[in-house]
């Protein structure tokens, strides 16, 4: 595993030690240090539950310029655009897998980053700082697991500069890649905030599996976070299955038979049923 170190301000540069792994919240963390401008990838079903507050504190206090990039945006009506469009700002709409609102997006970030030139060079002029030698603008790209950042970053680069997995956690080391002559971009792995995390909250860890943290591989109780999501999901849930219910258990059942997942004696495997219906969910099938 690589450990990065970051040193400070314009002359701060990253290098490459091999060390003890270093705590990925920690390596976000770093990366707010590290960077001039953070692209926060929400996804756009839950723009609230996949923030980060505490990184975004990190980067107010640290007086860094920020976008809020909605991705998955073609999952959700126009109305809740709106809606989110209230809450964030500056922001970017896009999708990934549309590759909509990337221009703009593109055209958002090279204005912040001329303001920045423009800034430093004030500074420099006022104080006769000398610049380092790697003076590019660096943009860090952090986010949810599974939100849409190494897609994002693959898509501005024009190029497969970061691998792409659709499952949480995909992303293992930090990584860099030229976004143009004077930009890098900087992509993390997923962080699951603090408060949501969880090794033993059921409800945590369903809320994880269901907002795209925790893969259905993963999880320990799938049947749990299946009911979680049909509290919230039962009318996209009984559209994409093309059934009426009256609750989770009913759904699995029925998502079960359907799809000829049964155990010997003729029983619906409800485990498997039940990682199948969050494997959809995770890969944007259900919509």
């Amino acid at each position: 595993m690589v450990q990065y170190t970051y040193s400070s301000h314009r002359t701060r540069h990253i290098e490459k030690i091999r060390k003890q792994r270093v705590k990925y919240p920690q390596v976000a963390k770093n990366i707010v240090f590290t960077s001039d401008i953070l692209l926060e990838v929400l996804d756009a079903r839950f723009p609230e539950e996949t923030r980060n507050s505490e990184l975004e504190k990190e980067i107010e206090k640290q007086k860094k310029k920020i976008i809020y990039v909605i991705n998955k945006s073609d999952l959700v009506k126009p109305s809740k655009l709106s809606e989110i469009k209230n809450n964030f700002f500056p922001y970017a709409i896009v999708s990934c897998s549309k590759r909509n609102g990337i221009k703009e997006l593109r055209n958002l970030i090279k204005k912040l980053s001329k303001q920045i030139e423009r800034r430093e060079m004030r500074e420099i002029k006022k104080d006769k700082v000398v610049m380092g030698t790697d003076n590019r603008i660096k943009v860090g790209v952090i986010g949810y697991p599974n939100a849409g950042k190494s897609s994002l970053i693959n898509i501005l680069a024009g190029k497969s500069g970061a691998g792409v997995g659709s499952e949480a956690g995909f992303t293992k080391n930090v990584q860099k890649i030229k976004l143009s002559e004077g930009i890098v971009l900087i992509d993390s792995p997923g962080v699951i905030p603090e408060d949501q995390y969880s090794m033993s909250d059921k409800k945590k860890i369903s809320e994880s599996a269901i907002f795209g943290g925790k893969s259905y591989t993963q999880i320990k109780d799938p049947e749990f976070a299946v009911n979680e999501l049909f509290n919230t999901q039962k009318e996209l849930l009984e559209k994409h299955y093309k059934i009426k219910v009256e609750d989770s258990d009913e759904l699995i059942e029925k998502v079960g038979e359907k799809k000829g997942m049964m155990k010997k004696g003729g029983e619906v495997n409800t485990d498997q049923t039940s990682r199948e219906i969050l494997r959809a969910w995770q890969k944007a099938e259900i919509r």
